[in-house]
């Protein structure tokens, strides 16, 4: 490629960046949209084995293609954010209530309340095994082409990257 060839090349991608849309090489077609959707939702496969490279990995998608795709940068989103609540913060959930659990037992009525706090520490510890379940289901349907959103993160998420 002779230098007028790059520099017409690339003045054509800075015209397209510019008026807001991507050079034809960039954009993603929908065969291809379905795919990295649905692997941003697979992505809370991974912290079953990591504990936590689910939500770096659709983070990293969603940071990869927020430019090139408005529906992979949502699904990517989506799952970053309901990974991070039911992974990191089942877990909080679970460290705050034994806290306050072991600090009330000081005064005994914490041992009262180590019953509730086994019970509480399995439901807790259900918010994984929820999202994994959520996620394998908003895979399947964004690779059917279906529109999937999560529970009251879709909305947030959707009215976030729109500006609304």
């Amino acid at each position: 490629m002779s230098a007028a060839e790059k520099v017409d090349s690339s003045s054509e991608t800075v015209e397209a960046a510019s008026a807001g849309s991507l050079p034809p090489s960039q954009q993603l077609g929908a065969g291809e949209e379905r795919t990295w959707s649905m692997l941003a939702h697979l992505s809370v496969l991974l912290n079953l084995v990591t504990g936590f490279a689910g939500v770096i990995a659709a983070f990293v998608i969603y940071l990869v293609y927020k430019d090139r795709s408005r529906v992979v940068a949502y699904h990517a989103l989506q799952s970053t954010i309901l990974q991070a609540i039911c992974w990191f913060g089942g877990g909080v959930l679970i460290g705050l209530m034994w806290t306050v659990v072991g600090i009330l037992s000081a005064i005994l009525i914490g041992i009262v309340l180590i019953p509730f706090a086994i019970l509480l520490t399995f439901v807790f510890g259900l918010l994984p095994l929820g999202s994994i379940v959520y996620g394998v289901i908003g895979a399947l349907q964004t690779n059917q082409g279906q529109d999937f959103k999560y529970w009251l993160v879709g909305d947030w998420v959707r009215g976030t990257l729109t500006g609304a």
